[in-house]
């Protein structure tokens, strides 16, 4: 397994991202993909990479909520 720290951004469809409630978390995951997998609320909607090369992943719920998570190692 590795580490990674995760900075999670919750998104609601009324506040947008200037209210998301953003967190920093320290997790052991075998991948980030597998992470959000077991512990994600919603389903996975997009996998990409950031100009840092840390691994971007955002689920939603189809309604306007998303959670974006930012894995770095």
């Amino acid at each position: 397994m590795k580490e990674y720290e995760v900075f999670t951004e919750d998104i609601t469809s009324c506040g947008g991202s200037k209210y998301a409630k953003k967190e920093v978390l320290e997790v052991e995951a075998e991948s980030p993909e597998a992470y959000v997998k077991e512990n994600g609320r919603f389903p996975i909607m997009d996998i990409s990479e950031n100009a840092n090369g840390d691994t971007v992943i955002v689920t939603g719920d189809g309604n306007g909520n998303f959670l974006k998570y930012t894995f770095s190692e």
